[in-house]
């Protein structure tokens, strides 16, 4: 099978594939390849302000495989931010709505993770051995091809999966047979809700104190941060001696207050590390009742991740590099995004202006650039840009001082209420009512049912009945039963086991306390017959219902109903002389029904 062939995916990444649903032809692979490149133009201002944790979104040709056509998509590593794939999995879905001509695959380590997140309206033929190759987005919604019925059909789906040219065929001929149950498509439409006013609200704004040089870097690539705070995060002590002496690309001399742009999943692993900087760094922080104290931690933190990288550069010269943005590719791709008002009318050479080609230079060289380009790494990025870009301390100064404010980070604290929320609404569910009166079942059923289920027995294949008693009898030892019942009730005070004579000596009795201990033991020493014992026992019981059948716990029990049971009824009548007006409103309570709501109420507590 094609699965086992191919190789196994990181836990953190997300493969996408776009195939053409009829055959492409001839000339497949040069509409593939542009077809790339028209969709990467089409959602640049999407992508361009985007910030990937790991890598990002990026669409390659990929030429025929064994039995896997040629398509167009990638592997994109999202590490810790499981937004990136859901993002993703919404950037996919509307590229086959834009595109009608083309199907998508798309998956994880775990498989047709799609599939997970509908897990409660699956099918029950569908599992993941069975799941290869038929779960596809086409004309914008999700499509499952189910187990054929008909085996003489041409393409034999009664087979375990079938093959994506089998498949593609399918949904190019008979695509509205195949559509995805509503509440299937709901379950995962449901995930993705949001987008793309969904990527603004994921980010964060922070004040940081910084050095100069990475003001004057993440002004060019603003997506660098995320490497930064990664090579921070995931640091060893081999990154660290870079950070054990006076920094070389970034001293701590020159630093100026800047608001920098992080997504929350980044802001967050930055701000919960816990760091102390080495002396010799030149990098110290002031008291934490310091009201810019987190501003000075962020940036010191930052600061580490940005000489990390730096320190792991190949000290290539910026010469030697592909210069990407260059050539018609990049002509045509800049003047779409003119066509389609990515620079909001923004005067070419304003600030807003090169903010935003920036970002777009940056998406270019990330996603759009061809595979022949040389892949720079983030050390050598950083130092190139420090080379090619002028740094003006006085004018960083001067919007020190008018920084907007930051974004409010109390979302860093979850409250109970909100957990319990969002898990509910992780479980797609509603916490069940607490009036009785809204049950739609009836109580007593459930306890017979109940009862009658119980009363069978488990094998392997499920519930049976009982042996019938000529297969088995059951005998009762009525003298061992009671010298068991006797052993637990009436034992001598010699016969205490260790636990009860260590709690014994735990405790300080007074005197009072050893004469009432002696008088016990005196009684206990006359032993009680079992029919004495029994009869005791009863009259406890019974001086305890009518005790609590007066106070609000014996009033929430259920009783049964008078007249059930004929011996209840006689057990009532044979009651002797003693027994007064209280006996008579005493009835016996009904296990099963109270035993039930017993249940109910620690399922809803």
């Amino acid at each position: 099978m094609e699965a086992l062939r191919r190789p196994a995916l990181p836990e953190d990444a997300v493969r996408y594939r776009l195939f053409a649903a009829a055959a492409a032809g001839p000339g497949g692979e040069a509409l593939l390849r542009r077809c790339a490149e028209v969709l990467l133009v089409r959602f640049a201002p999407l992508l361009a302000a985007y910030v990937w944790q790991r890598q990002p979104f990026r669409l390659r040709y990929v030429p025929r495989r064994g039995e896997t056509p040629a398509h167009i998509g990638g592997t994109t590593l999202f590490g810790d931010n499981v937004e990136d794939e859901w993002f993703i999995v919404y950037l996919v879905r509307e590229i086959t709505r834009e595109f009608p001509g083309l199907a998508a695959r798309i998956d994880d380590n775990d498989g047709e993770f799609l599939l997970i997140e509908a897990a409660d309206f699956l099918p029950k033929w569908l599992n993941p051995e069975n799941s290869e190759n038929r779960v596809f987005f086409y004309k914008g919604e999700l499509h499952i091809i189910p187990l054929s019925e008909t085996p003489e059909q041409d393409c034999d789906l009664s087979a375990p999966c079938p093959t994506i040219p089998q498949a593609l065929a399918l949904l190019s001929s008979r695509s509205e047979e195949f559509l995805a149950a509503e509440p299937i498509r709901a379950a995962v439409n449901k995930r993705i809700d949001g987008y793309p006013e969904k990527i603004q609200a994921s980010l964060h704004r922070a004040r940081c104190f910084l050095p100069a040089g990475i003001v004057a870097v993440l002004r060019q690539r603003p997506s660098l941060v995320a490497a930064a705070v990664q090579a921070f995060y995931l640091r060893d002590p081999g990154d660290l001696r870079a950070c054990r002496r006076p920094f070389r690309t970034f001293p701590a001399e020159q630093r100026v207050m800047a608001l920098v742009t992080f997504t929350r999943c980044l802001y967050a692993q930055l701000v919960q590390q816990k760091f102390v900087p080495d002396r010799r760094s030149g990098y110290t922080l002031p008291a934490p009742s310091h009201p810019q104290y987190r501003a000075y931690e962020l940036g010191m933190k930052l600061a580490h991740g940005f000489e990390i990288l730096c320190s792991k550069s190949s000290k290539v010269a910026p010469d030697t590099k592909r210069n990407v943005l260059s050539g018609p590719l990049w002509e045509r791709f800049l003047r779409s995004l003119k066509e389609k008002d990515y620079f909001k009318g923004e005067m070419e050479g304003s600030a807003k202006y090169m903010e935003l080609l920036h970002m777009a230079e940056d998406h270019f060289q990330q996603s759009v650039a061809p595979e022949s380009s040389v892949e720079v790494s983030p050390g050598d990025e950083i130092l190139t840009l420090l080379q090619t870009t002028s740094i003006d301390l006085k004018e960083f100064e001067r919007e020190a001082a008018s920084l907007p404010p930051e974004d409010d980070d109390s979302w860093l604290d979850i409250t109970p209420d909100a957990l319990d929320q969002m898990l509910k609404e992780a479980r797609n569910e509603s916490l069940p009512s607490t009036n009785e009166e809204e049950q739609k079942y009836d109580l007593e059923t459930v306890a017979e049912s109940m009862k009658a289920f119980v009363s069978k027995v488990s094998s392997h294949e499920g519930a049976e009945m009982p042996w019938s008693s000529d297969e088995s009898h059951v005998t009762f030892d009525v003298d061992s039963f009671t010298k068991a019942l006797d052993r637990i009730l009436g034992a001598d005070s010699e016969e205490l086991d260790s636990d009860d004579l260590d709690e014994e000596e735990e405790f300080d009795f007074s005197d009072g306390d050893d004469e009432d201990l002696d008088a016990g033991n005196q009684r206990q020493d006359q032993k009680m017959s079992p029919e004495e014992l029994v009869g005791s026992l009863k009259s406890y019981m019974n001086e305890m219902d009518r005790e609590l059948a007066q106070t609000n716990v014996g009033k929430s029990f259920t009783t049964k109903k008078r007249g059930a049971s004929s011996v209840e009824a006689a057990t009532s009548e044979s009651a002797g002389p003693d027994s007064g007006a209280e006996d008579a409103e005493l009835a016996p309570v009904d296990v099963d029904m109270n035993l039930h709501r017993s249940r109910g109420k620690l399922v809803k507590g």
